[in-house]
């Protein structure tokens, strides 16, 4: 097991190195004028110029990225230029209510996903599972920002019981719990989304369980359907999604972009909205870093839960 972790760990470090030159490219690639976007149009070639030297833009891109790996390894992700902060302070401030807001999501996607796909597998092929289908699939094909904009109708506007977006006058963890209304759509829209994925895998998870030679000796025995499901079952059908969870990460985080940007949430997703708007290199950077390193640790988390709850998968070095 250490010896796989240590292999995992430097896969890893591969990659975060592969994510960081590409999407250091891909920014640079991207049209326009960082100094253009922060100073304005109407901003002098003089004060151009001297926001790409103070910055380091007017150096080759090769240089440019040197200097920036050189401060990622010393902690340093940078200065904003449109907000003048430090992005790891920026970050430091989005990430507990990021933390809320996917932690929530995804554990009422959990909550509904397991019960759902459990139905579905010991009622397969009935009307219940025909609809349940229909409608998974038709949320897992549904664009975020549609279905947030869908939610926002019905509650919001013809309902009037739930607020259209967040308020940006409270931005602390604390406060974001003590106003939990606002963080119903939100939460609402990334959860459902992801249901739809969860429900199917374990649908097909819990069909292939009932097959196996254990629970034809358990009904044999005369254990009810609901001992069977529950005690026998539920544990092997959960090793497919622990996989699916540490995968689906990098979905979740693309979708909280969308729904933070549509609901006014103050997390990263707005932040990172908000630079690639004014196309504020250091914060897109930072935070595609720290999404990044986030995934492959979701990753290798899910292959050692993988391993706790199946006694029989081993890693090898």
């Amino acid at each position: 097991m250490t010896g796989y972790l240590i292999r995992r760990a430097g896969q890893a470090v591969v990659v975060i190195i592969g994510v960081m030159i590409l999407t250091f490219i891909m920014i640079h690639l991207e049209p326009g004028s960082a100094a253009r976007a922060t100073l304005g149009t109407r901003a002098s070639a003089s004060r151009i110029a001297l926001f790409n030297h103070t910055y380091g833009l007017n150096r080759p891109l090769y240089r440019q990225f040197g200097t920036y790996v050189d401060q990622v390894v010393h902690g340093n992700l940078g200065t904003s230029f449109s907000l003048q902060q430090p992005v790891s302070t920026l970050i430091a401030q989005r990430l507990p209510r990021d933390a809320i807001l996917l932690g929530l999501s995804t554990i009422l996607a959990l909550v509904i996903a397991i019960p759902l796909g459990i139905y579905q597998a010991v009622r397969r092929n009935g009307v219940g599972d025909y609809v349940l289908t229909s409608v998974s699939f038709t949320l897992y094909s549904m664009p975020d920002f549609f279905f947030a904009l869908l939610l926002i109708a019905l509650f919001a506007v013809q309902l009037h019981i739930l607020p259209p977006e967040y308020s940006q006058q409270t931005t602390s963890v604390l406060g974001i719990i003590e106003h939990p209304r606002q963080l119903v759509l939100p939460v609402l829209t990334l959860a459902l989304i992801s249901v739809a994925s969860f429900s199917r895998y374990m649908r097909s998870s819990v069909i292939d369980a009932l097959a196996e030679d254990y629970v034809r000796l358990a009904r044999a025995k005369g254990l009810s359907q609901r001992v069977i499901l529950f005690r026998h079952v539920l544990r092997n059908s959960m090793l497919p999604i622990i996989t699916v969870l540490g995968l689906s990460l990098p979905g979740i985080v693309a979708g909280a972009v969308i729904a933070e940007e549509v609901f006014n949430y103050p997390g990263m997703g707005l932040l990172f909205f908000q630079a690639a708007t004014s196309h504020d290199f250091p914060v897109l950077l930072g935070s595609t870093l720290v999404v990044g390193v986030a995934t492959v640790i979701g990753s290798l988390l899910a292959d050692i839960a993988y391993a706790a709850f199946d006694p029989r998968v081993r890693y090898v070095s």
